[in-house]
């Protein structure tokens, strides 16, 4: 969990650069959107294995460094001159208040999910708990750090709540933080189903062990 939370926090101030037919990749997603959701498979082979009680402790480690790296990761990458940008102390604050808060209530919905669906069939449990705590996470997130309804929490960031075409596709136009959002969320359903492929490998050889409680 710690290596894919500092991985991510770092690898979210970097824009994927590319094209897919109209769309600009780097206008909607981090390289972080690829390896955050990893944080879900993390969470839930920790409650496969263990049990919810280690696996809540698991997300608390995660709530923890999540916090910290959102706070030092952007100004020292600002200063080894690998990002353009520095956050403002306020906006950086905002930031973290949201990455932690996302975090935190998306990984521990997905601990109280995988346990209603444990005893059903071997795929249930992780794709629909990693689905729900990534839909829940994404919302959080992005409507805490950039909606302007939050701006009690931190000063906003006037870029994300232009208006521009819907995922720079389509009308109507919306604020830019909900095209990211929509990228973002994107990427975290696909790889939920995808995890599905790394869980059934590593979890094979617990199969006949007994589970947790």
């Amino acid at each position: 969990m710690a290596l894919v939370v500092v991985l991510s926090n770092i690898l979210v101030q970097f824009p994927v650069q590319g094209q897919v037919g109209r769309l600009a990749l780097a206008d909607l997603l981090t390289w972080g959107a690829f390896t955050y959701p990893l944080a879900f498979l993390v969470t839930d082979l920790a409650n496969r294995r263990y049990g919810p009680s280690l696996a809540r402790r698991v997300v608390f480690v995660g709530f923890a460094l999540a916090v910290a790296t959102t706070v030092v990761f952007p100004p020292l990458l600002f200063r080894l001159g690998l990002i353009p940008f520095e956050l403002e102390p306020g906006r950086l604050v905002r930031v973290a208040i949201a990455s932690g808060t996302a975090f935190l209530v998306g990984q521990l919905l997905d601990v109280s999910v995988f346990n209603r669906l444990r005893q059903t069939s071997w795929w249930r449990a992780p794709v629909v708990a990693s689905i729900v705590g990534s839909i829940i996470d994404t919302a959080i997130f992005f409507t805490v750090a950039f909606a302007a309804a939050f701006a009690f929490v931190g000063p906003s960031d006037a870029f994300s709540l232009e208006a521009a075409p819907l995922l720079g596709l389509f009308e109507p136009q919306t604020a830019r933080w909900i095209s990211w959002a929509l990228g973002d969320l994107s990427v975290k359903l696909i790889i939920a189903v995808v995890a599905l492929i790394p869980y059934r490998l590593i979890t094979a050889r617990w199969w006949n062990q007994p589970l947790a409680a």
